[in-house]
């Protein structure tokens, strides 16, 4: 890791110092270093909208822009994409230099300013994770295991409406607990439903 990079994170993580304020999340000599910020941000009607900002800082970073993602539970999908897009063409102005604390502390005096702004025609269509034009992110598998339900139907739809919105592909498994004197194969079974995206 160049060490412009590893002083602006050690940097950060002074800055950032309160509880879950900063993490790093993963680092690699071969796909760079992807770190965490919570932020607040004075959004509109002055209230604080609290931010969830990832940074992927690719191995070439920071002379390539570093993929970014916004999250927050007070924001839209499209409205995080517009900061998301605004984010990174700040970064271009910053370009070779470290950025990241110059783009927490743009986003946390401008944020009221981006969100009055309308949101961008492409934000209905992209997800809030991390990307970079120079890096390929790859295959993301992620297993989400839930002990109970109620309401099986409700589920069913919920789950397939957020694997809808965040243009996932993936598989419903559902399986069957049986009492310990049945016979286990005969009885419990595991039943699968596909749940496809749309092609583009």
């Amino acid at each position: 890791m160049a060490e412009p990079v590893q002083e602006e994170l050690s940097a950060l993580a002074a800055i950032f110092c309160g509880p879950r304020e900063w993490e790093v999340l993963s680092r690699s000599e071969k796909d760079g270093t992807v770190c965490r910020i919570h932020t607040k941000a004075e959004g509109l009607m002055d209230v604080d909208v609290p931010l969830e900002l990832v940074f992927h800082l690719p191995v070439n970073y920071p002379l390539c822009l570093p993929g970014i993602s916004v999250n927050s539970e007070h924001l839209t999908r499209g409205q995080c994409v517009t900061v998301k897009e605004k984010l990174l063409k700040q970064a271009e102005t910053l370009l070779p230099e470290p950025m990241v604390h110059e783009l927490v502390l743009w986003i946390q005096q401008n944020l009221r300013h981006v969100l009055n702004q309308p949101e961008t025609g492409s934000g209905s269509e992209k997800c809030t994770f991390p990307t970079s034009t120079t890096v390929d992110d790859g295959l993301w598998v992620t297993l989400l295991h839930l002990d109970h339900m109620r309401a099986r139907t409700k589920y069913i739809r919920t789950v397939e409406k957020w694997a809808s919105d965040l243009r996932l592909t993936g598989r419903l498994m559902f399986l069957r607990i049986c009492g310990s004197s049945e016979n286990l194969q005969s009885r419990c079974g595991l039943k699968w439903k596909e749940m496809q995206r749309e092609n583009d």
